[in-house]
């Protein structure tokens, strides 16, 4: 298993580039998750890897690679860890997500993605 070499601009303290912000997003995986989370706001690690159907340390290696990158920030609420879009993405980069997200939500895979993510489940367990 490889990391991917994109640097983290809080490693480095400095704005995010948009080299940085492409290179994130260039992996399936993760432009898939950041897209569910721009669309729904926060989600947690079980409705993002119900929801695109890859298995829970996958999804949790990409996510940890996007926080740890600056795009996404999470948050504890007991067994479960949350993400959001981090409160410190300059605003641009805010902006193209959006975009992104507008213009991908009716193509595949995104939108059988967020299908997957409506479709009522029980809710995670430990």
């Amino acid at each position: 298993m490889t990391r991917d070499p994109w640097p983290s601009p809080l490693d480095l303290q400095l704005p995010m580039t948009p080299d940085q912000l492409f290179q994130a997003l260039a992996n399936p995986t993760r432009l898939r998750l950041v897209m569910l989370v721009v669309g729904a706001g926060e989600l947690c690690v079980c409705e993002l890897t119900r929801a695109i159907g890859e298995s829970q340390p996958k999804v949790s290696r990409h996510l940890a690679l996007l926080r740890d990158g600056g795009l996404l920030q999470d948050r504890r609420q007991g067994v479960w860890v949350h993400y959001r879009v981090s409160e410190g993405l300059p605003e641009w980069a805010v902006h193209l997500l959006e975009a992104s997200h507008r213009e991908l939500a009716g193509q595949s895979p995104f939108h059988d993605d967020r299908r997957l993510l409506d479709v009522p489940a029980d809710r995670c367990t430990p």
